[in-house]
């Protein structure tokens, strides 16, 4: 059973260990990788002299199907070693990100990067400009069948491919029109200081950006207000140059759709995957259609917190504040690999092995990345970085979405060849979603305990609250902004927050209390600088939600362990309709908001709170 604490008011406080503290046990093993740092500097010595040979392959590539095939295998030959030293050196500097020798191995891999992306820009012009007979003749040769979905795919980007000088003038400008996106991250992240906040026991805690969201959390009414007015006063300072850095950003999705000749930005990006632009249509559509019972939730929580309005920053502390938990890291493996158990022996052993071996950096150490995140490379563990503390329950959660992601990584590795095996961002959030979904399913029906229940329930409704509602919100604003450019609307600071205000009018609804500093939310989400990416949050969960549904009901996770094993050898479409999904209809997104109206009345029962009587 899931022990359960009553919170107390006193706090032990403690040092963060450094790295060599961790026991080794504790510690991801990245010797799958390299052996050591001089392995790594040795591979990158022979990438630098090996890649420049590319350009054997120029003028060649209609030569035979077997010269497209060397040409094919030798960029592999380059891909694979490169994806490895990325992987290796990323996963180094989150374990420390001051360390200068990591940083510095990180930064020498990006610059040989856009020199291999300039060397082999030669490679897509030179086959979209072989006629379309012959290019279907070599590639239906047999010696290119291992290649040939890579060949149908590239052959999609045919009216969006420049030549080749104009492809190297584009390769060579990535960093230099990605430039307000670095501003962006140093304003938010090193420059803009948030000061302290004095809390009810008189003591001063420094409020930041990785702060601001544990005060949101706080039962204390009058500490979230004061943090919420008290971290928008230094974006309002700032809104000119934020406002600046967005609408730049926005200048350049839209420069680089009209230069490969899409019609418009938003289409561009779901091309590359072919995603049909009614997924995003629907999306918006669907949620606007369901407001109500998000609408419905902000009353329950007014009430359940005794408040007579409700503001922003009472939307995310717990209504079940009591609530505290004891899991050490194994106890959470324990119920993450029960809560998986419908999908057979094979995934939770494998699982289990991994979680209980050494693909996890299990705890914070000094100088860590903070958060979490699953990454891995063809070949090797798909590794998972925690800050895992036994004390927060959500941890356990977080455990369950990367072991998700890494399950999908290792069977689309073992299933499919290196250059089928990446799945796209559209596919990854439905593998870790999932995990959690059964996590939920299966915790509610092992407690009879109604306080635990009230909590999960409430966590939920709050997952599908920030993943569907608001990264929809997000998606029609970032939709918005992008046809105002592409019309020739100039994007000033009034215009950004004036369409931002109108959004959450809208989602937030009549009875909700809208600080006027909120209008800047729009200007300190990093993700508008990715543009169109965060719809695939909310696809993703919709997604999820059917599948671990249709898992639960029939007890068959044989389609859903195909969809996994499949990596990204089909389009992330078509890959969720053979596993039972179809994103292109409305049906999953309305489940998934029938799922939110549900858990919103069965939450309100156990509070006791009639959210039909006024």
């Amino acid at each position: 059973t899931i022990m359960l604490f009553r919170s107390t008011d006193a706090a032990s406080v403690s040092r963060v260990p450094t790295r060599h503290e961790i026991p080794e046990s504790d510690r991801w093993d990245l010797s799958p990788l390299y052996p050591g740092d001089t392995a790594w500097e040795a591979e990158f010595t022979a990438l630098q002299k090996h890649y420049p040979q590319i350009r054997q392959f120029r003028g060649r590539l209609a030569e035979s199907p077997a010269s497209l095939l060397a040409a094919l295998e030798f960029e592999k030959s380059i891909d694979q070693p490169l994806e490895r030293l990325a992987t290796y050196a990323s996963l180094r500097v989150s374990e420390n990100a001051s360390d200068p020798v990591f940083l510095e191995r990180e930064a020498r891999l990006q610059n040989l990067h856009t020199d291999i992306v300039e060397q082999c820009s030669f490679l897509n012009p030179e086959l979209m400009a072989i006629p379309d007979a012959p290019f279907a003749s070599l590639a239906s040769a047999p010696a290119l069948a291992p290649w040939r979905r890579v060949l149908e795919r590239l052959r999609r980007f045919q009216p969006h491919t420049l030549n080749e000088n104009e492809e190297r003038l584009l390769a060579m400008s990535s960093q230099p029109l990605a430039g307000h996106e670095d501003t962006f991250s140093q304003l938010t992240n090193v420059d803009l200081k948030f000061g302290l906040i004095t809390d009810r026991a008189g003591r001063q805690v420094e409020l930041s950006q990785s702060s601001f969201s544990s005060f949101l959390v706080k039962p204390d009414h009058d500490l979230r207000r004061r943090a919420f007015q008290q971290f928008y006063e230094e974006f309002t300072d700032h809104k000119f140059t934020l406002a600046s850095t967005l609408a730049n950003s926005v200048r350049t999705d839209v420069f680089q759709a009209k230069a490969r000749r899409y019609p418009s930005a938003l289409k561009a990006a779901l091309f590359r995957h072919n995603i049909p632009i009614e997924v995003y249509t629907n999306l918006i559509s669907t949620v606007r259609a369901n407001l109500t019972p998000l609408h419905r939730y902000y009353e329950l929580r007014r009430r359940a917190l005794g408040l007579e309005e409700v503001h922003h920053y009472d939307t995310y502390v717990p209504l079940v504040p009591q609530i505290t938990t004891h899991l050490t890291f194994d106890q959470a493996i324990d119920r993450t690999i029960a809560a998986t158990a419908p999908l057979g022996a094979e995934y939770t052993r494998e699982l289990e092995a991994g979680l209980r071996g050494r693909w996890c950096d299990r705890y914070e150490s000094k100088g860590k990345r903070s958060g979490a995140f699953s990454s891995g490379c063809y070949g090797c563990p798909p590794y998972i970085l925690m800050n895992y503390k036994p004390d927060v329950f959500a941890d356990m959660f977080t455990l369950a979405h990367e072991a998700g992601h890494s399950m999908h990584t290792w069977y689309a590795q073992r299933d499919q060849t290196f250059q089928d095996h990446h799945y796209p961002i559209f596919l990854a959030e439905v593998a870790s979603t999932f995990n959690e979904e059964l996590l939920t399913h299966h915790l509610l029906t092992q407690t009879d305990d109604l306080p635990m229940k009230a909590y999960l329930l409430n966590r939920q409704i709050d997952d599908l609250r920030g993943t569907i509602y608001r990264q929809t919100m997000f998606a029609e604003f970032e939709k918005i902004i992008h046809q105002r450019q592409e019309a020739g609307e100039a994007l000033t600071l009034d215009t950004l927050t004036t369409i931002y205000h109108e959004l959450l009018v809208t989602y937030f609804g009549p009875d909700f209390t809208l600080d006027p500093q909120l209008d800047l939310e729009c200007l300190r989400i990093p993700h508008f600088y990715s543009a169109f990416y965060v719809y695939q949050y909310a696809t993703g969960m919709s997604a999820a939600i059917a599948l671990s549904r249709q898992v639960l009901e029939t007890g068959d996770p044989s389609r859903y362990l195909a969809f996994l094993q499949s990596g990204g050898r089909q389009d992330p479409i078509d890959t969720l309709k053979l596993a039972g999904v179809d994103m292109t209809s409305p049906t999953p997104v309305e489940a998934a908001l029938q799922l939110f109206a549900q858990r919103v009345d069965e939450l309100a029962n156990l509070l006791k709170i009639d959210l039909n009587q006024k």
